[in-house]
């Protein structure tokens, strides 16, 4: 067996995010259609005889210990399998910090792939989904990666056809917006209008990009513009210049555009980054492959 590996973790955008309701016990129902795009953090596994776990990463305001996902992940492979042997992960990011593409929660799922392989344990993506779940919500998600409809708290997931080939225009301002102060303002039993979830996914199964662009929609949005303005002002810019349509991911702060051609987004690129809306500004593509 090899002593080192290296994986991507993909981020992830929300075509469409509706908040169905909220629960008795406080959790919200969402439906959600989540896809991968090719912007990637990057994990290197090394194996160790010592029975421990050594996180590095090139971000110093991230934890190196129980409070990552990565260090969970793997604390979690080798209590379930009494697994002796360690890792040494490398944890270099180039996702944007809680930015409402599921960063962490990608790095988290990519730990149990590379754990599983470098512990030689024979664990179907089903296995790692439902120990993925223990971890966080969209964990399950970023283990089966690609098109996906996403239900219940977000474990319920239905792999969809990949979406139409695209550009993509990912803008992350300099803010930070907590998931929780966005889902605790979320007003989800008196919401006037939901996205059409449905119809995105009619769309995606026809291969239609104006059928997804006309239905993108989240109503996140109705807590965090008005209280970050600048998002707002991220997707009109998109829109302006070239995006066929726009929107934010998650629970934001992060704003994506989707674009026919690679000359427009990198117009809209350069027309944000100019007037110093978002210096985290990327052109990608969707991902449609599995790990």
């Amino acid at each position: 067996m090899d002593n080192t590996l290296q994986l991507k973790a993909y981020a992830k955008i929300n075509l469409g995010l509706d908040v169905v309701r909220r629960r008795e016990d406080g959790y919200h129902e969402v439906r959600m259609v989540m896809q991968t795009i090719k912007l990637y953090d990057k994990l290197t596994f090394r194996l160790l005889e010592e029975d421990e776990i050594r996180l590095k990463t090139n971000l110093g305001f991230l934890p190196v210990n129980e409070d990552n996902l990565v260090y969970k992940a793997v604390k979690l492979l080798k209590d379930t399998y009494d697994v002796k042997k360690g890792l040494e992960i490398d944890l270099f990011k180039c996702i944007p910090v809680a930015a409402g593409m599921a960063g962490g929660s990608t790095d988290c799922a990519a730990a149990l792939v590379g754990a599983t392989k470098m512990f030689g344990l024979d664990l179907s993506k089903q296995e790692l989904m439902e120990l993925g779940v223990k971890l966080g919500a969209d964990v399950p998600y970023c283990v089966l990666r690609g098109t996906a409809l996403s239900e219940g708290i977000g474990e319920i997931l239905t792999p969809l056809p990949p979406m139409p080939d695209c550009y993509i225009l990912i803008a992350k301002p300099p803010i930070s917006v907590s998931t929780k102060f966005v889902y605790e303002n979320l007003k989800a039993n008196e919401l006037e209008r939901h996205p059409d979830i449905d119809g995105m996914v009619d769309a995606i199964k026809k291969g239609s990009l104006p059928g997804i662009t006309d239905r993108m929609e989240n109503v996140l949005e109705t807590v965090t513009i008005p209280a970050y303005p600048v998002i707002e002002e991220i997707k009109n810019c998109m829109k302006e210049n070239g995006a066929i349509n726009s929107l934010m991911s998650g629970s934001g702060p992060t704003v994506f555009g989707i674009f026919d051609t690679e000359e427009q987004a990198e117009k809209a690129r350069d027309v944000i980054r100019k007037n110093a809306l978002a210096q985290q500004v990327y052109v990608v593509k969707p991902f449609n492959q599995s790990i």
